[in-house]
């Protein structure tokens, strides 16, 4: 059946034969399947691919293309088919279906074609044209949707990631990135594409859809592709762009939101606390630390996040928004990471920092408001009573004295709180105000505490409501200046060489009175003067004479200088 392909429709190049030409004086076409949309009809010079069926009038075949399984591929109006056909075809448009009679002087005339087509034969074709081109073509592309923003162009050497549905000029389906549920990945105009393909993603956003319609010489030509595309095919592709990056990429940022205050900007070996949503170009998401109600935390600079995230960390203020991009080298490069992130991805990071800081940082302090006069200061031992609020960076409320009925009271350098606050608290006027930052180190730590989030920096708003100077940790009296000497007569009022519990009491409580002496603060005063007289009284006699208080001294000089007396 080859050679009657070949017979039927090549021109004849023999000896043309006049012959009458019968009741046919040219083609007669029936356009019976005519597509809506006809954006090209064939002409002269066009090629053309098409199917044919071909009969003799009384319905008798004598070649098919479609049962050798091959369509026909040729050029049109040059006199390389047989003359009836080559009018047929003209005006066609892919997918239409015409039937085509030919008198037999537009086809074989007198001489017919071997033992296959008799002499003065009426030949009737029924072709469906599958595709059309001409040597002129170019690439043609259609944007079928495009992003409001389009601020960067796919060119050239730019390495991209697309999903695409490629057909053949009539719809055939020949191959689809979404069956394989996996974009084609590839740079563009360096060759690793077709010409046409190369040619036709030029341009695009991230985002955009578009077709590119190739010519067959721009695509596989006359060799094709396997079983799938045939010689000659113009090639249909709708692609839609998912993501674009060059290999000279660095990251890139855009500033959103900067807090109108900024005293300290990151550094390479701090340690900040942030939110994220991370998305690709394409604006679908991939992970977000909203969702998990969790800041990320990490160091800054030191290799443990990923290199364009290590980067873009540096330079921001607490309470800053920004987005950054990252190219896949400063990412997690051609292979991506698991099932999440694909490979040659741009990572889109929208961040909010939190707060962040160094391992090495002291407390803040800013005094907010002082009083005019202020002649005595709080101190490690003193006993102070305060009002205070501590929240997060970002403003989020954590804690407040306002919440209790009365405000807390503690002693300075005693361990009762944290120790960023009890040194924030030391060096205050009573109705002083302050504000005080505690890294983590001088607070909670990488633990955190209930309702505190490990790492935090604290923010405390702190006010100084009442002071009452201490004593040294291990004692319940202090002299606030030289003791009397000799000490005993002092003690004994009423001078009748003993000293009991009632004189001991009022001889205590009179340094005090006078500002000779101090006791303990916070604590029961009658219990610590009792203490202190029992201490003293060596026999448990209920007195204290001169020679107990002498022998306590004089038995443990060292230890003596540790007594209250």
């Amino acid at each position: 059946m080859e050679s009657i392909f070949v017979l039927i429709l090549l021109c004849v190049t023999g000896t043309y034969v006049s012959s009458s030409p019968g009741p046919l004086e040219d083609v007669v076409i029936d356009r019976y399947d005519i597509p809506r949309v006809c954006p090209r009809e064939v002409q002269t010079g066009d090629f053309v691919r098409y199917h044919y069926n071909g009969t003799f009038t009384d319905g008798k075949k004598f070649d098919s293309s479609h049962e050798r399984g091959a369509p026909f591929s040729g050029q049109v109006g040059l006199g390389r088919l047989i003359t009836g056909l080559d009018r047929g075809v003209q005006g066609m448009c892919v997918n239409e279906r015409r039937k085509v009679t030919v008198p037999p002087h537009l086809a074989y005339g007198s001489i017919g074609a071997g033992d296959v087509i008799p002499a003065d034969t009426v030949l009737v074709f029924d072709v469906v044209l599958l595709d059309i081109w001409n040597t002129e073509d170019k690439v043609q592309t259609r944007t079928l949707s495009k992003p409001e923003s389009c601020k960067r162009l796919v060119e050239a050497t730019d390495f991209i990631r697309y999903h695409y549905n490629g057909t053949l000029l009539n719809g055939v389906p020949f191959d689809s990135s979404h069956s394989r549920n996996g974009t084609y990945d590839t740079y563009v105009g360096m060759g690793y594409l077709i010409k046409g393909m190369d040619e036709g993603l030029i341009g695009m956003c991230v985002g955009e859809t578009r077709t590119i319609i190739i010519p067959p010489f721009l695509a596989y030509e006359e060799k094709g592709y396997g079983t799938v595309i045939p010689s000659q095919a113009t090639l249909v592709f709708e692609v839609f762009m998912i993501d674009l990056f060059n290999p000279k990429d660095d990251i890139a940022v855009v500033v959103k939101e900067v807090p109108d205050t900024c005293t300290r900007k990151t550094v390479v070996g701090d340690y900040i606390r942030y939110h994220y949503n991370g998305t690709f170009q394409d604006g679908s998401g991939f992970d977000t630390s909203y969702q998990r109600n969790s800041t990320y935390n990490t160091y800054i600079g030191m290799g443990y996040v990923i290199q364009g995230m290590d980067k873009a960390l540096q330079g921001l203020c607490i309470g800053e928004k920004r987005r950054v991009i990252l190219p896949p080298h400063m990412a997690y490069g051609e292979k991506g990471t698991g099932d999440i992130i694909p490979g040659s991805a741009v990572l889109v990071f929208d961040i909010h920092v939190i707060d962040f800081h160094n391992p090495k940082d002291l407390i803040e302090i800013k005094v907010t408001s002082k009083p005019k006069k202020c002649n005595l200061t709080s101190e490690v031992d003193d006993l102070i009573q305060y009002r205070y609020n501590c929240s997060l960076m970002d403003g989020t409320l954590l804690y407040s004295s306002d919440h209790y009925e009365n405000a807390p009271i503690t002693t300075l350098g005693a361990n009762k709180v944290i120790e960023g606050l009890d040194e924030g608290l030391r060096g205050m006027c009573v109705g002083e105000k302050r504000v005080v930052i505690v890294p983590p180190h001088l607070g909670h730590g990488e633990n955190g505490a209930k309702g505190v989030p490990s790492s935090a920096v604290l923010h405390f708003e702190l006010e100084l409501l009442d002071l009452q100077k201490g004593v040294p940790d291990g004692y319940m009296f202090v002299w606030l200046g030289d003791s009397p000497d000799p000490l005993f007569p002092a003690m004994d009022l009423n001078k009748d060489l003993s000293v009991p519990l009632e004189e001991f009491t009022a001889f205590i409580n009179l340094q005090v009175v006078e500002g000779t002496g101090r006791l303990r603060p916070g604590m029961d005063a009658d219990g610590i003067i009792k203490d202190m007289f029992n201490n003293q009284d060596r026999n448990g006699d209920g007195k204290i004479v001169a020679e107990e208080l002498k022998l306590k001294v004089e038995e443990d000089s060292d230890k003596a200088r540790h007594e209250e007396l």
